[in-house]
């Protein structure tokens, strides 16, 4: 497989962060956009970065760019693409993708170009009118942007977001890939005592131990690029090894609490899904009441806010009555995610430091109250 560019779209206030990991793993030319980030590689960077990103959403292969003013551009422009060295004869393609700040603003219509265009191309060239489409999946991706489109070939399926161990039906309010970079900001590396004391059904203290132990967030998943002939099964192998040699092996600290039984009850069966479960100890206290578990250490959670009138008060009242709870805590680092605008009000204390974040479509901000490490 000869090198392609690579676009891993990311939560919006991420972008820095999914960077960074790129460069860590040695990819090339990294590249920061809004909501995404860019890289160049071939086989081996498209497996290693789907099993070891962990605050990325997907890993997209650019198949082409290339201007798209009117439908007739749109389906010239697919079509000019060398398909046939990707897409298989039996291959299935599907299309979604989204239009922004263009010409061609109808989704659907521009989904049956694309379409239209790709059949075409692959028919001739495998000389067929109609394709069997009974085969793997390649999921085309477009985004067209003031009249320029992108054509991507989605290598990663489920999103990265999806490790593996939460339970089926299990939706918590924080994506792992976000919870992976709570951890990450509060620059926690498995030294010190770990705490979540509002943990739910788990996200933060397993992406904690993950991180802890340095293991890779894909290594208990598949993903669509592994069934795609282009793609050796070398590279999926060489990408495993690496990753698991550079796990590291100890012992952690780490704490998730949490007032609702149901909820931890949750929480262990998806820390031990995801091979945390000795690593992690769970016990239903109020965050509000129970004693600090240590001298000092590292807070990251994510509070209950409330989206109606009602709730949004009794969220109010949860964060005055945390602030009151925290205050003289500070050998304690703490790391706060709410949506809630007037948190530092509520909270008593103006944070440290700030930083926007996007929980999905909800603005929110990661409040940081840096006190004395000790």
């Amino acid at each position: 497989m000869m090198d392609y560019t690579f676009s891993v779209p990311c939560l919006f206030g991420l972008e820095g962060l999914v960077g960074d990991e790129l460069r860590r793993l040695n990819m090339e030319n990294v590249r920061v956009e809004n909501g995404r980030v860019l890289f160049d590689g071939g086989a081996d960077a498209l497996a290693a970065a789907n099993l070891r990103l962990r605050m990325g959403e997907r890993v997209l292969l650019r198949l082409g760019t290339f201007p798209a003013r009117s439908f007739e551009e749109l389906f010239q422009g697919v079509k000019a693409l060398p398909l046939e060295d990707f897409i298989p004869r039996e291959g299935r393609f599907p299309v979604k993708g989204h239009c922004l700040n263009s010409q061609l603003h109808s989704v659907p219509d521009c989904q049956a170009i694309i379409n239209k265009a790709a059949a075409e191309r692959l028919g001739s060239h495998y000389g067929l009118k109609r394709l069997p489409e009974t085969g793997a999946l390649y999921q085309l991706q477009f985004s067209i942007m003031k009249d320029q489109c992108e054509l991507f070939l989605d290598t990663t399926g489920a999103g990265l977001h999806k490790r593996g161990y939460r339970a089926v039906g299990n939706d918590a309010p924080l994506r792992e890939t976000l919870a992976a970079a709570l951890v990450t900001l509060a620059r926690y590396r498995g030294r010190d005592f770990f705490w979540d004391p509002f943990c739910g059904s788990g996200t933060i203290v397993i992406e904690a131990a993950l991180i802890a132990l340095n293991r890779a967030p894909g290594l208990n998943r598949s993903f669509s690029a592994q069934s795609w002939g282009f793609v050796p099964e070398s590279a999926w192998e060489q990408a495993k090894e690496a990753a698991r040699d550079a796990e590291f092996r100890g012992e952690y600290r780490i704490l998730g609490s949490d007032i609702d039984p149901d909820s931890l009850s949750i929480a262990v069966s998806n820390a031990k899904k995801a091979g945390v479960g000795r690593l992690i100890r769970f016990e239903e206290a109020d965050a509000t009441k129970r004693d600090f578990p240590a001298e000092g250490g590292v807070i990251v959670c994510n509070p209950p806010y409330g989206e109606r009138m009602m709730e949004q008060r009794s969220a109010q009242r949860l964060y005055q009555a945390l602030g009151k709870h925290l205050r003289y805590a500070d050998g304690w680092q703490k790391f706060i995610i709410s949506s809630e605008p007037e948190f530092e009000h509520y909270f008593g204390r103006r944070a440290d430091k700030k930083r926007k974040l996007y929980n999905g479509m909800i603005q929110c901000n990661l409040y940081q109250y840096l006190g004395s490490k000790k």
